[in-house]
């Protein structure tokens, strides 16, 4: 009995669940595909559980490696957080560090941070995972998510990284063919990029007058002939001349600078889309955690992007 479940194969098992085949297991591990179903194969007779289901097209987890799956990350959780406590990486954190970002922004902001963390901190390894909307919160997928707007759920942590408002803008040479808004409803008469992102309202657009008593939000549903998924496809439309979009700053303050874009309707504010940093409670103890977090926050400060005027 005592020999059933070793402390090697914990780390081994969550590699090989966390990959689509044992060949893609073996890459990461640096091991043979052969040395990984022997292992594997070891694995089970010991337990007298399948934990695998092996197949040509893909490899999925038994029941029994569900539970073991879960127990092991468990346990392995609770040896990094005593070494953590212990005070062994404080001086120099180590590790795995699974960072989650959005498509553009992942790409375009957070991939270029990732490169200069790696070489502040070497002996942490990222892997950077990037999707279209930030994942489900009881997905163990991710140590840090670096997200849009702050999380609906208490259960995670959240520290705000930088501002970010959505702004209104377009190419010049569109305003000049078509003519400049002036007010929320002479939208509907424009041409408008609209992009499909997570869980938010396609093409509906929220503009509320910077001034006034009781300013009344007006809701406006857009059209255009022009939709994307990638933000920055949408915003290469724009430059182009398409249509009038609504993005971040982030993507957009370096071509609003330069005068390739142009803002639209400055009087009306819409939903801000402040960047955070969200990770599960119990990851707040790890030193990678928390130099990740803290390194990607000083960044963003100093970040040209953060200072479009306001």
């Amino acid at each position: 009995m005592s020999n059933r479940i070793q402390p090697s194969d914990l780390t081994f098992f969550t590699k090989v669940a966390s990959s689509a085949s044992l060949s893609a297991a073996g890459r990461e591990l640096g091991i043979s595909t052969a040395a990984v179903s022997k292992h594997l194969a070891s694995m089970e007779t010991r337990l007298g559980y399948s934990l695998v289901n092996r197949s040509t097209r893909r490899m999925g987890l038994t029941p029994e490696g569900e539970i073991y799956l879960e127990h092991a990350r468990r346990i392995l959780s609770s040896i990094d957080e005593m070494e953590q406590a212990l005070g062994s990486t404080k001086a120099n954190p180590s590790g795995l560090l699974r960072v989650n970002a959005t498509l553009g922004f992942g790409r375009s902001h957070v991939a270029p941070l990732i490169s200069r963390f790696a070489k502040r901190y070497p002996s942490i390894d990222v892997q950077l995972q990037l999707s279209v909307s930030p994942p489900g919160l009881t997905e163990d997928a991710y140590d840090v998510c670096v997200r849009f707007g702050p999380p609906p759920d208490t259960r995670v942590m959240a520290r705000k990284l930088a501002e970010n408002r959505r702004l209104l803008c377009a190419a010049p040479a569109y305003l000049a063919r078509r003519g400049t808004p002036t007010l929320p409803s002479d939208l509907l008469r424009h041409d408008c990029i609209t992009i499909r992102q997570g869980d938010e309202g396609y093409g509906v657009w929220r503009l509320t007058p910077r001034k006034g008593r009781k300013p009344q939000t007006q809701i406006v549903k857009v059209r255009g002939n022009l939709t994307s998924n990638d933000g920055e496809i949408a915003v290469n439309w724009a430059l182009d001349g398409h249509g009038i979009l609504l993005r971040a700053e982030w993507d957009i303050g370096r071509y609003l600078r330069s005068g390739r874009l142009v803002q639209v309707l400055p009087q009306y504010e819409t939903p801000d889309a402040d960047i955070y940093a969200v990770y599960p409670q119990n990851q707040h103890a790890f030193s990678r955690v928390r130099a990740f977090v803290d390194f990607v926050a000083e960044a963003f400060g100093h970040s040209e992007a953060s200072k479009v005027n306001r």
